[in-house]
């Protein structure tokens, strides 16, 4: 039994800030697979001047692995920081699109599940109805959990995006 919590995975949340260049992200999930840490998200978005990019990397692991996979993917040539927000006090939010089968009988009742879970409906057709949804995982899976005695026709989800609560410290 303590073998089996020692070998346990855990689940990460990193921020790697980076110079916004090809073959980076290549060389940062290398990192991760030599480390045997399974990438479940990674969301890549460009900073305000387009010089760097901010990763949200999402991954599984031994928590024995993750303090080496931090000081390794620092010491590459274009990372410019990875921090670790699991434990942090942070905005953690993400998106997804579901397109779900609902005729005209259907409809009203699967809009007060999208009006409970506060989404707004993005597109409406005589057999179906797009969903957009923002909010914690945990609220999205809830979302996803309810509406799937519908026929769910397509799913798509961002991933994590964080921010830090509060200044950066000086």
């Amino acid at each position: 039994m303590k073998d089996k919590l020692l070998n346990s995975e855990h689940t990460y949340t990193l921020s790697v800030s980076v110079s916004n260049k090809p073959g980076v992200l290549a060389r940062i999930a290398q990192v991760f697979a030599r480390r045997a840490y399974n990438i479940d998200s990674l969301v890549v978005s460009s900073s305000v001047d387009g010089q760097f990019s901010r990763m949200t990397i999402t991954a599984k692991g031994d928590p024995k692995g993750l303090d080496q996979i931090i000081k390794q993917v620092n010491k590459l040539v274009d990372v410019v920081d990875c921090v670790d927000h699991t434990e942090e006090n942070a905005v953690i939010q993400e998106l997804a699109l579901i397109k779900v089968a609902a005729n005209l009988d259907q409809r009203s009742e699967a809009l007060q599940i999208v009006e409970h879970f506060k989404c707004k409906t993005v597109d409406l057709t005589e057999s179906s109805m797009m969903i957009m949804v923002t909010g914690t995982t945990e609220k999205i899976d809830a979302l996803i959990k309810m509406i799937q005695k519908y026929k769910i026709i397509e799913l798509v989800r961002t991933g994590k995006v964080l921010m830090a609560r509060g200044n950066p410290e000086s």
